[in-house]
């Protein structure tokens, strides 16, 4: 009869049977991965970006406006530019009619006086409109042509201004009807309109534009064929100049 061996220890006890259903840490813990830290990565924000440029922007304006105030400080120091200035300083009126039709028959003979004041430099003004109103009311119209005005120097400018056959609206003449009555005189402004640059040596400016206003003037109606001489005594001239920035004028 065989004899039947046995081993001398209990073999090891099989590992316990894990929970079922598996618990929710159990399936958490097998599913998740294991953390790994990542390099962190510094992104710069646009507002930082921005705050960049803003500082940036506002000190170039800055060194330009300073670069632009001192050359014209030097340019002012060494030329001392000043102003043209001008004065109606003869106005003569051969006749004014005004018919039933409204129609504008008129002659005016007109003298302006024009000073250069500065010592370096002079100006080149292009052909010069004249007008002459009354009140609102345009009574002569003309032009002067192209002058050069000289350093130091003081320039005549005379002209006859004719209208012939101007026909005005009814509002306009009946405003000028009751102008021709005034018994102080009929009022009148002259006023020049051009354009000009500054010549200073081999330097020239861009061309601006300036309106001459002259008012203060008054002048009768010649009662023959003797043109009636306007007082200029209180006549005063402002002088405006005109800036054009694309499509709009200052």
């Amino acid at each position: 009869m065989t004899d039947r061996v046995y081993p001398s220890a209990k073999p090891a006890a099989a590992a316990a049977n894990p929970a079922f259903p598996a618990t929710k840490a159990q399936l958490y813990g097998a599913t998740r991965p294991t953390y790994r830290p990542q390099p962190h990565h510094r992104r710069r924000s646009k507002r930082g970006c921005c705050c960049t440029f803003c500082f940036w922007l506002i000190l170039t304006v800055l060194v330009l406006l300073l670069l632009i105030g001192i050359a014209g400080t030097v340019f002012y120091l060494l030329y001392r530019p000043h102003r043209p200035t001008f004065t109606v300083t003869s106005l003569k009126l051969s006749y004014l009619n005004l018919t039933s039709s409204s129609t504008l028959n008129s002659r005016f003979d007109v003298t302006v006086s024009a000073t250069n004041p500065n010592k370096k430099i002079l100006f080149a003004y292009d052909p010069t409109s004249i007008s002459i109103l009354s009140g609102d009311v345009d009574v002569g119209d003309g032009i002067v042509p192209a002058f050069l005005h000289g350093k130091k120097n003081t320039t005549l400018i005379k002209t006859s201004i004719v209208s012939t056959g101007s026909a005005l609206q009814s509002d306009d003449a009946s405003r000028l009807k009751s102008s021709m009555k005034n018994k102080n005189g009929l009022p009148l402004e002259v006023n020049l309109e051009t354009k000009v640059k500054a010549k200073m040596g081999k330097l020239k400016t861009p061309k601006v534009g300036i309106r001459v206003s002259c008012d203060g003037i008054r002048v009768n109606l010649p009662s023959g064929k003797k043109p009636a001489t306007a007082s200029t005594s209180n006549a005063k001239c402002n002088v405006d100049v005109r800036f054009k920035i694309w499509k709009w004028t200052i």
